[in-house]
């Protein structure tokens, strides 16, 4: 019987958890999540949790926002390398990571090789239950220069936000104004992979969720960096944490290849790297500026 309801599918396990007059008790909660997990847990992971049935459950509502509800446009996707290790650094912001998922969408929707791109996100992410073991088998990586490393040498594409959470908490403001890049991590990164740099631009995850103030220290109790207080949240309760229909443009510059001037050795150097971050940083927030200046408006496609 067991082996039946998981052959179903997920579709089975939800009339499962619902069916029954005696409504959704503790314990038939408990079983139905339990059905759930097991009728969509597929045994073909590679070695970070990237479940490829899993993903696939997720296709259609990345599609939906992605061509319909953002209307993404990705530039320069010709950038990003056909085969091998890539690292690519963007600018962070949205409350959410869904700039994250867009980029990955992007050049798996519309890459000529449809790759598979690695994003590094921060610890708080992974803390909560459902949500950490979701994401990671959505292709999430936890965010440390271990996990990054050993994605570069797996010969795969890396997605970094150097903003970090203060990128993501960034009040509306300051939009498109890149903070600090943080120490210079992925720089080091770069240097002891050998692997090229891509500079990306993203443009319209500063609008989803306009940020007017932040609340720090109730978030806090309950895991969170921040509370967002944006023109909808909290006042309009859930309904509020819809994101705005923001028109995106995703730009992804050429690659910069320090390893053909620098050696491994170079990343031990910390003005070097403190100079090579900053260079990068500059050169994403002109990117920022050339893909603003190619959007239509924040909320029309043309």
């Amino acid at each position: 019987m067991g082996r039946e309801r998981r052959r179903a599918g997920w579709p089975a396990a939800l009339s499962l958890g619902l069916r029954g007059g005696a409504g959704l008790v503790p314990w038939r909660i408990w079983r139905f999540q339990a059905e759930l997990v097991l009728a969509t847990r597929s045994l073909d992971l590679d070695d970070f949790g990237f479940d490829r049935r899993f993903s696939g459950l997720f296709d259609p509502v990345l599609e939906f926002l992605y061509s319909r509800y953002w209307r993404v446009e990705s530039l320069g996707l010709s950038n990003v390398p056909v085969h091998g290790r890539a690292l690519l650094v963007a600018n962070h912001a949205g409350t959410l990571p869904f700039d994250a998922a867009m980029v990955a969408y992007a050049i798996r929707r519309d890459h000529a090789s449809h790759r598979l791109v690695r994003p590094l996100l921060e610890d708080f992410a992974f803390h909560f239950p459902y949500v950490g073991p979701t994401i990671n088998r959505l292709g999430a990586v936890r965010a440390c220069q271990d996990n990054a490393r050993r994605v570069l040498e797996a010969g795969q594409i890396a997605l970094v936000f150097p903003e970090g959470i203060q990128g993501m908490g960034k009040l509306y403001s300051k939009r498109y104004r890149l903070g600090r890049f943080g120490r210079g991590g992925f720089v080091k990164l770069a240097l002891r992979t050998r692997t090229p740099i891509l500079p990306v631009a993203v443009v319209g995850s500063e609008e989803i969720y306009p940020m007017l103030t932040k609340v720090v220290g109730p978030a806090r109790t309950v895991g969170l960096p921040f509370l967002p207080v944006t023109p909808l949240f909290p006042w309009l309760g859930p309904l509020g944490l819809l994101p705005l229909p923001s028109k995106w443009v995703i730009r992804f510059g050429s690659p910069i290849r320090l390893h053909e001037t620098h050696g491994p050795e170079a990343a031990e150097d910390r003005l070097l790297v403190n100079e090579l971050t900053d260079r990068i940083r500059s050169l994403v927030q002109q990117l920022l500026e050339q893909a603003r200046g190619e959007r239509a408006g924040l909320f029309r496609s043309s």
